[in-house]
């Protein structure tokens, strides 16, 4: 698990990345296609086509650090839109990175009867 700090924010990178990508040319797309500073220590997610892979790009105030997570089964969950970004919370990045429905999450807790 990554260990976000409290008031991080977490930046979706909307469409499809080459996942071949590394960290120098992840970074150059934030700064020139999202316009956001990679150096802000904001985490930037980016999905490959097939959608069960994606990559993490964070900068931590001392170095940087790339993520990468494939899902065995099932894709994770992305907003429709061709380009730009979307903000989502801590939570919810962790929801997507378990490869569950970050915008409409289920409670699957349920009380136990007494009797």
């Amino acid at each position: 698990m990554i260990p976000i700090p409290g008031g991080v924010r977490v930046w979706l990178a909307l469409g499809h990345t080459d996942m071949r990508r590394g960290m120098r040319s992840l970074a150059l797309q934030v700064q020139q296609s999202l316009n956001k500073d990679v150096h802000a220590g904001d985490l930037y997610v980016f999905r490959g086509r097939s959608g069960s892979l994606c990559k993490i790009l964070w900068h931590d105030g001392l170095g940087m650090s790339l993520y990468s997570k494939r899902l065995e089964r099932g894709r994770f969950v992305w907003p429709s839109a061709k380009d730009g970004t979307i903000a989502i919370s801590a939570s919810a990045m962790a929801c997507l990175l378990e490869g569950v429905d970050w915008r409409n999450p289920q409670e699957t807790w349920r009380p136990t009867q007494v009797g």
